[in-house]
C-alpha cells in the first residue's frame, strides 16, 4: 500500500544541523586576499616606477616629486601590505590594524598616483575603500 502524498516528507524537508558561522567571515577572508593582490601589485608597480620604466605616462606632473620616489612609497606600503595580509589570514588584531592603516594609506597614494596611470589608479583606489569596509565591519573580534 502506498502512503498518502500529505504523509510524505519531501527531500528539501530533510532535517539539517546549521553549522554557525562568523557573520561577515567572507568579507575579513576577501579582504585579505585583496589586501594581499593589492600588496603584490604594488611591489611590482614599485619597482617599475623606481627603474623609470616606460609602461607609466611620460611627462606626468605630480604634486610634489617625482615618479621614483612615489614608486618608493608604492614599494613601501606594498610590502607593509603583504604582512597585514598574512595577519588578516591569521585573524590577529594587529593584522587587522596594520590592513586597515596600509589600505587607507594605498588609497591616499593611489589619489597622488593619478597622473602615472589613472584608470589603475582609480581601480586601486575602490578595492581599498572594499578592504577598509571588510575590516572595520567586520574584522573584529569574535563574539564569545
Amino acid at each position: 500500500m502506498s502512503v498518502p502524498s500529505a504523509q510524505r516528507t519531501p527531500p528539501s524537508a530533510e532535517v539539517r544541523r546549521e553549522v554557525p558561522r562568523d557573520e561577515g567571515s567572507g568579507w575579513v577572508k576577501f579582504a585579505g586576499i585583496i589586501l594581499a593582490i593589492l600588496g603584490a601589485m604594488n611591489v611590482v608597480y614599485g619597482i617599475g616606477a623606481i627603474d623609470d620604466s616606460t609602461v607609466y605616462v611620460r611627462d606626468a606632473k605630480y604634486v610634489f616629486s617625482d615618479l621614483k620616489t612615489w614608486g618608493w612609497f608604492m614599494l613601501v606600503v606594498g610590502a607593509i601590505q603583504l604582512v597585514g595580509a598574512l595577519g588578516i589570514w591569521n585573524r590577529t588584531a594587529w593584522g587587522r590594524w596594520i590592513g586597515i592603516g596600509s589600505a587607507s594609506a594605498n588609497a591616499l597614494l593611489q589619489l597622488l598616483f593619478l597622473p602615472a596611470l589613472p584608470l589603475l589608479a582609480l581601480a586601486l583606489l575602490s578595492l581599498d575603500v572594499l578592504v577598509i569596509y571588510g575590516l572595520i565591519a567586520y574584522g573584529g573580534r569574535r563574539a564569545v
